[in-house]
C-alpha cells in the first residue's frame, strides 16, 4: 500500500523526517568542509615552518602538506561515522521512521565504508609509493654527477620494494581466512574457490583492513616512542619556560673566554718554535671547533635577545603556565581513561584469542562517558575528537623535536624550525601518518563503546509473570545487545577485523602508560631549556648558519 493511501498526516511526516535527515547530513558535511580547510591550512602552515629556506622543494613541500593533510582528514571522518549511526536511532531505542528500513541503513553504512576505502587506498599510495619515491629522488640528487632520468629511474628502483612489501600484505589480507572453510574434507580447488567468494563478498575489506593494521603497529611503536615522551616535555617544558637570555649570554662570554685561555695556553708551548705534540694538536682542534660553536651560539642569542618574539613570550609567561597545566590535566585524563579500559579488558574480556573484546561496560571510563554526553549534541563530540587529535600531534611533534628521528642508535635528522632538510620532512611526515593512523584505534582504546555504537540505545524485553503485559527496557548499546538492534560504525568493523592486531595493541597500550610515567619523571627531573634549544649544534654547517641569520 502507497504512502498517499494512509493519509496525507503520514506523507507529511515521512518528508519533515527527510527534510531533517537532509539538513543533518548537510551540517555534518559542512562541518567536515570546514574541518577540511583547517586541516590543510594548519598543514601548510606546519610544514613552512620547519622546512628548510635554502633547500627547500617545491614536490616535497606539496607531498608533505598533502600526505598530512589525508592522515588528519582520516581521523576526522570518525565522529562523522559515529553521528550517522547514533543518529538512525531515537533516544528511546527505536529507530527513526527513515531508517527502519534495512536498506536504507546500508546504503548510508556503505557511503561510509567507501569513504574509508578511499581514504586508506590513498594512505597506502603516500606510504609505499609517493613519499618513498620523493624521498629516493632527492637522496639521489645530492649526487651532483647524475642526471634527472637516472634520478628517478633509481628513485623506481628503490620505491619498488615498498610496493612489494604493499603488495604482499594485501595478498595475505585477502587470502587468509577469518573462518575455516565449511567443507574441510573439500579439495584444494573448493577450498580455493571459498577463498575467492569470501574475497568477493566483503568486497576487498579484509586486504585493506589488513595492510593498513599492518601500518598501524608500526604507528604504535612511533606512538609509544615519541608521543608518550612529547605528552610529558610539552607541557612541563611550557610550565618551567626558558633559561634567560641575558644569563645565557653572560655564561657564553665566560666559556669563550675559558676557551681563548686554553688554546693561548696550548699556542705559548711552540712560541720557541717547536712544532706541538699530536695531542696538542689535537686539543687545539678540538678548542677551535668549541670557540666557533660559542660564537655561533653568542650571535643567536644576541638576536634572541632583540627579537620581539622573546619579548611577548616573557609578557605570555603566566598564559604559557596555564596551558602547560591544562596539557598536563588532559594528558593525565588519557592516561587515567586508558588504564582503566585496558584494566577492564584485563579482568572482564573474553580472551587473548578474541583481541580482550569486552562484553558490555564494567568500568566506568571517564572520557567514554564524556564523549557519550556531548555525541547527542553535534558537533561537540566532533570538536572535542578534532581536539584530541591536533593535542597528539603537537605532543607527538613535541617528542620528535627533542628527540630527533632515529633508527635504532643511529640518528637520521634533525627537526629544527627552517632548517629541516626536504627527507627529513618527509620522514617526520611518513611518522606523524603513522601515528595519525593509530589514533583511531587509540582513541577506541579511551572511549571503545563510543567508537563502536556512539550514543545508540536499544529495546529489551523484561521477563513478567505469565498475564501481565510486556514490559520493555531502554538499554544502551554494548557488546551484548542484539546484531540487528544496534549498528557498528564501520570503523570498528574496517580496523578490528584481525583478533591479533587488538591483542598487539593492548600489550602496547601497557607500555604507552609505562612510557608516558618514565618520560614524565625525566621531564620533572630536567632543567630549563635554552632559550635557543636545538638551534646551534656542533655539527652545523656554515651554510645552515646563514639560512638561519637571514
Amino acid at each position: 500500500m502507497s504512502i498517499e493511501a494512509h493519509g496525507p498526516g503520514l506523507l507529511q511526516e515521512v518528508k519533515m523526517a527527510d527534510q531533517s535527515l537532509l539538513s543533518e547530513s548537510a551540517l555534518g558535511w559542512c562541518i567536515f568542509a570546514i574541518v577540511f580547510l583547517v586541516i590543510l591550512s594548519f598543514c601548510w602552515v606546519y610544514i613552512r615552518k620547519y622546512q628548510s629556506r635554502q633547500e627547500s622543494e617545491v614536490i616535497s613541500t606539496i607531498t608533505a602538506i598533502c600526505a598530512l593533510a589525508i592522515a588528519l582528514i582520516t581521523s576526522a571522518l570518525l565522529p562523522v561515522d559515529i553521528f550517522l549511526v547514533s543518529y538512525m536511532k531515537h533516544p528511546n531505542g527505536t529507530y527513526k521512521e527513515w531508517a527502519e528500513n534495512n536498506e536504507t541503513r546500508g546504503q548510508i553504512e556503505d557511503t561510509v565504508l567507501y569513504a574509508y576505502y578511499s581514504l586508506y587506498s590513498i594512505l597506502l599510495f603516500c606510504v609505499f609509493l609517493w613519499i618513498p619515491f620523493v624521498y629516493f629522488y632527492y637522496e639521489e640528487k645530492d649526487d651532483d654527477n647524475i642526471n634527472k632520468c637516472s634520478q628517478v629511474k633509481n628513485a623506481l628502483k628503490y620505491t619498488t620494494g615498498f610496493i612489494i612489501v604493499c603488495a604482499a600484505l594485501l595478498l595475505i589480507g585477502a587470502f587468509v581466512p577469518l573462518e575455516a572453510p565449511p567443507n574441510q574434507n573439500g579439495t584444494q580447488w573448493e577450498k580455493m574457490q571459498y577463498l575467492f567468494e569470501e574475497l568477493g563478498n566483503n568486497h576487498g575489506v579484509p586486504a585493506l583492513s589488513f595492510s593498513i593494521s599492518s601500518l598501524t603497529l608500526i604507528g604504535m611503536l612511533a606512538v609509544i616512542t615519541y608521543r608518550a615522551y612529547g605528552m610529558s616535555v610539552l607541557p612541563l617544558n611550557l610550565i618551567k619556560g626558558t633559561r634567560s637570555v641575558v644569563y645565557e649570554r653572560l655564561e657564553n662570554t665566560e666559556d669563550i673566554e675559558e676557551v681563548e685561555n686554553q688554546m693561548e695556553k696550548i699556542k705559548a708551548k711552540c712560541e720557541d718554535g717547536r712544532p706541538l705534540s699530536s695531542r696538542d694538536r689535537r686539543n687545539l682542534q678540538e678548542f677551535e671547533d668549541k670557540l666557533q660553536v660559542l660564537q655561533r651560539r653568542g650571535r643567536h642569542l644576541e638576536i634572541a635577545e632583540s627579537h620581539c618574539c622573546t619579548k611577548v613570550g616573557s609578557a605570555l609567561r603566566p598564559l604559557k603556565i596555564l596551558l602547560g597545566i591544562f596539557f598536563i590535566l588532559f594528558a593525565l585524563l588519557f592516561v587515567v581513561a586508558l588504564f582503566i579500559s585496558n584494566l577492564d579488558k584485563a579482568l572482564h574480556s573474553a580472551g587473548i584469542t578474541s583481541g580482550f573484546m569486552v562484553f558490555g561496560t564494567n568500568l566506568t571510563n571517564p572520557l567514554n562517558e564524556l564523549l557519550l554526553t556531548l555525541q547527542p549534541v553535534f558537533p561537540l563530540d566532533y570538536v572535542l575528537i578534532t581536539v584530541i587529535t591536533m593535542y597528539f600531534v603537537f605532543t607527538s611533534m613535541a617528542g620528535i623535536r627533542n628527540m630527533g628521528i632515529w633508527f635504532f642508535w643511529i640518528r637520521l635528522y634533525k627537526i629544527r624550525p627552517k632548517r629541516t632538510r626536504p627527507q627529513a620532512l618527509l620522514f617526520l611526515c611518513m611518522i606523524l601518518l603513522l601515528i595519525v593512523l593509530h589514533t583511531s584505534f587509540m582513541i577506541y582504546s579511551l572511549a571503545p563503546q563510543y567508537v563502536m555504537y556512539g550514543s545508540q540505545n536499544y529495546l529489551l524485553q523484561s521477563p513478567m509473570p505469565p498475564g501481565n503485559n510486556t514490559t520493555w527496557t531502554t538499554k544502551t548499546c554494548d557488546a551484548d545487545a542484539p546484531q540487528d538492534e544496534c549498528t557498528v560504525t564501520r570503523s570498528y568493523l574496517f580496523l578490528h577485523k584481525f583478533w591479533f592486531f587488538s591483542t598487539i595493541y593492548y600489550f602496547g597500550n601497557w607500555v604507552f602508560i609505562g612510557v608516558f610515567l618514565i618520560g614524565l619523571l625525566v621531564s620533572c627531573c630536567k632543567g630549563k631549556k635554552s632559550v635557543i634549544e636545538g638551534e646551534v649544534e656542533a655539527d652545523d654547517s656554515d651554510m645552515s648558519e646563514d639560512e638561519y641569520v637571514h
